[in-house]
C-alpha cells in the first residue's frame, strides 16, 4: 500500500427490516471505518429506491401521501415546520444533518438515482404530506386558475410568503403543489404558505370581499385603492381567467404597458403577481 493511502472497510453488521405503506424491505447497514472512526452507512434496497422515484410522479405522491424536496436550504425550511420527516438521504462526505436521527448515509451513484435533478444535491428529504387547513376569511388571497407552469406555481408560493399572503387557493387542474419543480422552485416558502386545492367556482360564489380579476383590458391598478382583505385571480399562462370564473369578478385589473410601441403581448403570471400583489400592500 502507497504511503498516505486511505484505507475504507465497509462490514456488514446487521440487516434492517423497514416496513412503509404495507410494503416490507430489507436493507444492509454497515459500519463503515475510516481512520477509527465509525458510523452507520446504508446501502438502499432496488424496492426503496423504486419507491422513491416514483414519488416524481403525481399519482404516486398521491398514494403514499409523501413527496421529497432536495438541498439543504429547502429541507430546512420544512424541518422548521410543521411537517414531518419520513426519511432524509445524505451523501457520506456531507456534514448537514448530523444530529437527526432519521439521517441515512447513502453513496453518490444512490443519491442520483432517487434525485429530481441533473446535477443532485447532497440530501434528499422525504416528507409526509400535511392535512388540508380551512381557508379563513381574513386577509388577502391569491386565486389561480388553471395554472399549468411547476416553476410559476413555486414562484408564486415564494411571492405570497414575501408578501405575507398566508393562503393560495388553486383550481383542480392547476399543477400540482408537490411537483419537484415547484417545491424547488419555492425555495422552501411551501412550508409557510398554506394551499388548497378546489372548486373555484364553488368558493369565489361565496366571497364575502371583493374579487379582483387581472385582465389585459382591465383598470390601471396603479390608479386604484385596494383593500387589505381581498381575493386575487390569476388566470391560466396562454389563456388566462376562463369564461367559467370570469362572472364572479367584481373588479377587473390589469398592468400598463408604458413601452412606444407596446408590442409585448404579455407579462409572465409569476412576474405579473409580485406587481399586483407589491400594489395591494402598498395600498393596504
Amino acid at each position: 500500500m502507497r504511503a498516505g493511502t486511505l484505507l475504507v472497510v465497509l462490514h456488514a453488521f446487521k440487516k434492517i427490516i423497514v416496513k412503509k405503506n404495507n410494503a416490507i424491505f430489507a436493507m444492509n447497514c454497515f459500519k463503515k471505518i475510516i481512520l477509527n472512526q465509525k458510523y452507520a452507512y446504508f446501502m438502499i434496497s432496488k424496492n426503496q429506491i423504486k419507491l422513491i422515484t416514483a414519488l416524481h410522479q403525481k399519482k404516486y405522491r398521491q398514494l403514499h401521501q409523501l413527496f421529497i424536496a432536495e438541498g439543504e436550504k429547502i429541507i430546512s425550511e420544512f424541518l422548521a415546520s410543521n411537517y414531518q420527516l419520513d426519511q432524509l438521504y445524505v451523501l457520506e462526505d456531507s456534514l448537514c444533518f448530523s444530529e437527526n436521527s432519521k439521517k441515512v448515509v447513502v453513496s453518490e451513484s444512490d443519491l442520483k438515482k432517487i434525485s429530481c435533478l441533473s446535477a443532485p444535491n447532497n440530501c434528499i428529504a422525504v416528507f409526509k404530506m400535511p392535512h388540508i387547513t380551512e381557508i379563513s376569511n381574513n386577509g388577502l388571497k391569491v386565486v389561480l386558475d388553471d395554472l399549468q407552469d411547476p416553476g410559476n406555481l413555486g414562484t408564486i408560493i415564494r411571492l405570497c410568503d414575501w408578501f405575507g399572503v398566508a393562503d393560495l387557493i388553486c383550481s383542480l387542474k392547476t399543477v400540482d403543489l408537490y411537483n419537484p419543480k415547484v417545491v424547488q422552485a419555492s425555495m422552501g416558502s411551501l412550508a409557510r404558505v398554506s394551499v388548497t386545492y378546489c372548486n373555484l367556482s364553488n368558493y369565489l360564489k361565496n366571497a364575502i370581499v371583493p374579487v379582483y380579476g387581472t385582465f389585459m383590458d382591465g383598470e390601471n391598478v396603479y390608479n386604484q385603492i385596494l383593500p387589505a382583505d381581498a381575493i386575487l385571480v390569476l388566470g391560466n399562462e396562454g389563456n388566462g381567467i376562463s369564461v367559467l370564473i370570469e362572472p364572479f369578478i367584481t373588479k377587473k385589473v390589469a398592468i400598463p404597458r408604458f413601452g412606444t410601441l407596446q408590442k409585448t403581448e404579455s407579462l409572465n403570471v409569476a412576474n405579473a403577481t409580485a406587481i399586483f400583489l407589491s400594489e395591494f400592500r402598498r395600498n393596504g
